[in-house]
């Protein structure tokens, strides 16, 4: 993709797939953890709630978003990609989408490893929008942290 060209990323196909349908819009009664960020610069806003099994992984996530398409694709890709993960796990695979987007230029085999996140690589190249990206992570992280 040609640097400059933001209406790319915005016409990606799992990118707007996640922007319209959202993955786990339900706010979740009685969670383990919870956790809302927002964007200063320009009001995205992510709420998230996250409920652990017995096992102590991750069985269910509610997420709610304001903002852009990019923060609300990645809420709904980040939904989806922590189930079934403990909060360790989960804090390495935020390590990771983190590292694509401030990181070196990802490797095929990295993009691979992240599933649907991967679509985001291309996010990199608009500095101003890498903070709708990394909006849901960042909250995740908080949420952990706190836990």
């Amino acid at each position: 993709m040609a640097l400059g060209n933001l209406d790319e990323i915005y016409r990606d196909d799992v990118i707007l797939d996640h922007r319209r349908n959202p993955r786990n819009p339900v706010r979740l009664n009685d969670p383990d953890i919870v956790a809302d960020g927002v964007n200063p610069f320009c009001g995205d806003e992510i709420h998230l709630q996250i409920r652990l099994d017995y096992e102590g992984r991750v069985s269910e996530v509610g997420f709610q978003g304001e903002g852009c398409s990019i923060n609300q694709a990645t809420g709904s890709m980040l939904s989806e990609a922590i189930k079934g993960l403990t909060p360790n796990e989960a804090a390495g695979l935020s390590d990771r989408f983190h590292t694509m987007m401030q990181g070196s230029e990802p490797t095929p085999e990295q993009l691979a490893g992240l599933g649907d996140l991967g679509s985001l690589a291309n996010v990199r190249d608009f500095p101003v929008r890498i903070k709708c990206a990394l909006l849901a992570w960042s909250t995740l992280e908080d949420g952990l942290e706190s836990a």
